[in-house]
């Protein structure tokens, strides 16, 4: 989705590797899911804010309690999003955190 939108997009397929990755190159940017295999983004995005500190990040959620407006964000969480969600919604998430930087 990014990608139509003309954002240049690196993925990966675990939180180890996000950590990795991160750690060689820098990025405006990650968004990342909540249910991930071996390592829950809750805990990369801590993972990534304690390297990182003004790093934004989107967690994408499934659960419904955590993507609630009155939820409380993870922590390291700048803010979440929840499935199933909108490209205009995704758009405008990063368009919003990315203004905050």
């Amino acid at each position: 989705m990014l990608e139509f939108d003309q954002r240049q997009v690196q993925s990966v397929g675990s939180g180890a590797e996000a950590l990795a990755l991160c750690e060689r190159e820098s990025f405006d940017l990650v968004i990342l899911d909540y249910l991930m295999p071996a390592m829950k983004g809750d805990v990369l995005a801590r993972a990534l804010k304690e390297r990182h500190p003004d790093l934004p990040i989107i967690m994408i959620t499934a659960d419904a309690e955590k993507s609630e407006p009155s939820a409380e964000r993870p922590a390291g969480v700048d803010l979440l999003i929840g499935k199933p969600f909108r490209f205009d919604a995704l758009c405008e998430a990063v368009n919003e955190v990315l203004a905050k930087t």
